[in-house]
């Protein structure tokens, strides 16, 4: 990567125009994916839909099955060139809709051992149907494609079901980046955070690592009206959570990266006279540098452990690393910048500020440098913080932002291909882009 601004493609006009034919089938192909949404590891409906949609277009590979319900499609162009990853995931969540669209989520489903509602609530099934279209308009364009895209539709970006392994650390695992290895790869979010067409970007650390902290404090059982005669772990579990928050703000340097230590679950007890013998919590750690994370996780189990001691309990603290840091590679966002610019136009491309949702898009950038960037899908006249957020049941993109996404990754493949093609004399280039030069 030099980090060079790389300029508009010789396909630029004609992908704006294929995008805009498209548009209203992208849009119909989201709706489906909305009305049947699946959940991690169980995308059987929506990888099949995927799969024939790559073949018909008569793609060079469909491979199917990876991490369990993952598709990979291999794309080659008519001239040589290299070789760029694009990545949608395509799970939903277990969330009950409350949104009044004829399309709505009626699905219910078992998920770890509970039934529960499913929809689509943060917006996997535009991201699924971006890369579709976006599989259609490069197919179209295959004669004068210069290089190979690699189409990687991901399950369980959400996560797996407890007990099951998958997302893209399994597709990883599973050969997804290899034969062929891609020199660069990209992919979008949809954001509640952003107006319709609007992108925004990061270079950097852009999105937290995840870890999940899991913390049980073993007390004594007795009497609640007889504490001293036990050991009261639901005392001790409330001074946990309260010296926890030191952890943050009082022994990592904020200055450097934000962190956050969060306990969103506390089980204990069955009744209020009886003192339990155990407490269980759970909870969420987020960072943004790998060596503040590993100081943050060994800060927090010397704390629990220690204030347990403390009371005389017992402590046991479970840290599982999740997602890493979603990190842009600078040179490759420095080379892209432009081209996100031309496709959102004036004003409409911001530097936006780090989020503490976590992507596990982080594991295929751990292979290739990879940019990640987000796609405004606030409707028109709602201002972002008053828009139902991603997660929310109440979760109602403006589907104005899928065509924007379709031109987004469609531009970024064809500007990355044609900048680092090995082959001469370049094709001629496209009229319209001659004449807005």
């Amino acid at each position: 990567m030099s980090g060079q601004p790389i300029v508009a493609s010789t396909l630029a006009a004609r992908i704006d125009s294929a995008a805009q034919a498209l548009e209203a089938q992208v849009i119909a192909w989201r709706r489906d994916l909305h009305e049947h949404p699946e959940l991690g590891n169980r995308e059987v409906r929506t990888s099949s839909i995927v799969a024939e949609h790559l073949r018909k277009l008569g793609f060079d590979e469909v491979r199917t099955g990876v991490a369990h319900t993952g598709v990979v499609g291999l794309l080659k162009g008519a001239l040589p060139g290299p070789v760029v990853a694009l990545r949608a995931d395509m799970d939903a969540l277990p969330v009950t809709e409350e949104v009044d669209v004829p399309f709505a989520s009626k699905a219910r489903t078992l998920w770890n051992g509970e039934q529960v509602g499913v929809m689509h609530a943060c917006g996997h099934d535009m991201h699924t149907s971006i890369l579709m279209g976006v599989a259609a308009l490069l197919a179209g364009l295959r004669a004068q494609l210069q290089g190979t895209v690699k189409f990687i539709f991901q399950p369980a970006e959400e996560m797996p079901p407890a007990g099951e392994d998958g997302g893209a650390k399994m597709m990883i695992a599973e050969g997804a980046m290899e034969a062929p290895k891609p020199a660069a790869i990209f992919g979008l979010h949809v954001t509640s955070r952003l107006p319709v067409g609007v992108l925004g970007y990061r270079p950097g650390p852009a999105m937290a690592s995840s870890d999940t902290l899991q913390i049980t404090v073993h007390g004594r059982q007795t009497h609640g009206a007889m504490p001293w005669f036990g050991v009261d772990p639901i005392v001790t579990a409330a001074q946990v959570v309260l010296g926890l928050q030191t952890v943050v703000s009082r022994q990592v340097d904020l200055t450097r990266e934000p962190a956050v230590v969060t306990i969103g679950s506390i089980k204990g007890g069955v009744r209020g006279n009886i003192i339990p013998d155990s407490v269980d919590m759970q909870g969420t750690i987020r960072t943004f540098d790998e060596a503040m994370r590993d100081d943050v996780h060994e800060r927090v189990k010397y704390l629990a452990e220690a204030i347990s001691r403390g009371s005389r309990a017992g402590c046991t603290v479970c840290i599982d690393k999740k997602y890493p840091v979603t990190v842009n590679d600078p040179e490759l966002t420095a080379a892209m910048v432009p081209t996100l610019s031309r496709v959102a136009g004036a004003g409409q491309l911001l530097l936006v500020p780090k989020v503490m949702g976590s992507e596990d898009f982080s594991f295929f950038q751990r292979v290739v440098p990879g940019l990640f960037f987000f796609v405004g899908v606030v409707p028109a006249g709602t201002a972002p913080d008053q828009a139902a957020p991603n997660h929310s049941p109440r979760f109602h993109p403006d589907e104005g932002g899928l065509v924007l996404g379709v031109r987004a990754l469609a531009h970024l493949t064809c500007d990355f291909l044609e900048a680092h093609a090995d082959h001469a004399p370049a094709p001629a280039r496209d009229e319209a882009v001659d004449a807005a030069a």
